[in-house]
């Protein structure tokens, strides 16, 4: 019987709340403007730089090697975070086909995000020459208008050097 009594008690309490779970009736006033499908290109300022410090261009290196990305007139920050005049870096590794500026970089072995605003990585490329851009996204992964794009710069990534023998004598 207690259990009965703790049922018709909760049912009590929780009764005035049921009319939260109900659906709304459309609402006949003013209304709240939809979202743009597509938001507006982020704007970033005119003197804004982004550039290697490591590797230069025309570099010779062995692999694994570490890029360093450089940004002048701008912030660093994370994916997603929307505060002005930030962004995040994204490399292009032998990419040769422009980026749609109102389209998200794409995200592959090509196109390598930073998404949580790191400033270097540590690349392993296969030997032979290679092409190297940086492009600094928005919040959304979408390039900066004006763009905010470094040069593209040419390397050549050398075979690893063979591994002297020890003698053992």
């Amino acid at each position: 019987m207690g259990r009965v009594r703790y049922l018709i008690a909760a049912a009590t309490l929780l009764l005035p709340f049921s009319a939260l779970a109900q659906p709304t009736p459309p609402h006949t006033g003013h209304t709240a403007p939809a979202a743009p499908a597509n938001p507006p290109p982020t704007a970033a300022p005119a003197d804004a730089r982004v550039y290697f410090i490591a590797p230069v261009n025309g570099a010779r290196i062995r692999g694994p090697f570490v890029v360093q990305f450089g940004l002048r007139g701008m912030g660093v920050t994370q994916a997603g975070v929307t505060t002005a005049n930030t962004g995040h870096h994204h490399l292009l590794v032998d990419v040769k086909t422009p980026l749609d500026p109102l389209e998200p970089i794409p995200a592959d072995k090509n196109h390598i995000h930073f998404g949580g605003g790191q400033t270097e990585t540590r690349l392993d490329l296969p030997p032979g020459r290679h092409t190297l851009q940086l492009v600094l996204g928005d919040s959304l992964h979408r390039p900066f208008q004006p763009s905010v794009a470094s040069e593209r710069i040419e390397i050549i990534v050398l075979r690893p050097t063979p591994k002297k023998k020890r003698r053992r004598g």
